[in-house]
């Protein structure tokens, strides 16, 4: 047999092993989140442009706050609900503690994960919807209905009190306390220029508070620059700052806002 023994075969385009080979892709996120998924990003063969656009602040009202794990401590609460990762970060920092009768919810994977990793437990994530709405959504069946429950939430200073409300109208007793605040962060202006010149492929999108920097820092931004949001609130969120969202991840975790960039670039090839 000799070396030609393939000719007269179909030649086939082969894809790629590596589906974001080429692409340069912004994570608006540092710390070990944005690790991961830069990471990540490397093992589909793409670029990760790391600029943290946002930052994490203590919270304006700490004496509140402090309160609020106390009560939280001494099990006055039926409830407390958990609406991000940062939160995780904030009752580790004030090693929060939360008593065996204290059930403890979720909105979302990612901050399940990071409860978890910190040593709580977790007693609710919504099946369905991610978010707050989703939460509130399946409040009543993972609750059995019993009211009122006196519920903790905790939040992000600039987050809607969409949960807060939900739950007040479900006929709970809630306690709304701020556990941080969200500040921007300015990012280098090469990667501004890059973005605007369209040597950016792709952006992550992963919150209302993403959004509003990318709005304000990144703007104009290149029709054919593929934005991309980790959920239907963040890419509610995003139009209603003027961006164009182009992907909506199936779920609110990195993994799939990954995967909803790889599944847009093949349809590219």
């Amino acid at each position: 047999m000799n070396g030609d023994w393939h000719l007269g075969q179909p030649e086939r385009r082969e894809k790629p092993e590596k589906p974001l080979t080429g692409w340069r892709v912004l994570v608006p996120r540092g710390g070990p989140w944005g690790d991961t998924v830069a990471a990540d990003l490397r093992a589909q063969g793409a670029q990760p442009v790391v600029a943290p656009m946002i930052n994490f602040a203590p919270s304006a009202d700490l004496e509140g706050l402090q309160a609020a794990l106390g009560r939280l401590a001494a099990g006055e609460y039926d409830w407390v609900t958990v609406t991000s990762a940062t939160t995780v970060d904030v009752l580790s920092t004030y090693r929060a503690a939360i008593p065996p009768q204290t059930r403890v919810a979720a909105v979302g994977e990612t901050t399940a994960a990071a409860l978890s990793a910190a040593g709580y437990r977790v007693d609710l994530v919504p099946d369905g919807d991610n978010s707050a709405r989703g939460l509130l959504e399946e409040w009543n069946e993972a609750t059995g209905g019993e009211v009122p429950l006196k519920v903790l939430t905790l939040r992000s200073e600039i987050a809607k009190p969409l949960l807060t409300e939900g739950l007040a109208r479900l006929g709970h007793h809630v306690d709304a306390v701020v556990a941080y605040r969200t500040v921007g962060v300015p990012v280098d202006q090469k990667i501004i220029d890059d973005v605007r010149a369209g040597r950016v492929n792709a952006i992550l999108v992963t919150s209302g508070s993403v959004a509003q920097q990318v709005a304000e820092q990144l703007a104009p931004i290149p029709e054919g620059t593929l934005i991309a949001a980790i959920g239907p609130q963040t890419a509610r969120d995003a139009r209603g700052y003027g961006l164009k969202v182009d992907l909506i991840a199936a779920e609110r975790s990195a993994d799939s806002l990954i995967d909803a960039v790889v599944q847009a670039s093949r349809v590219e090839l």
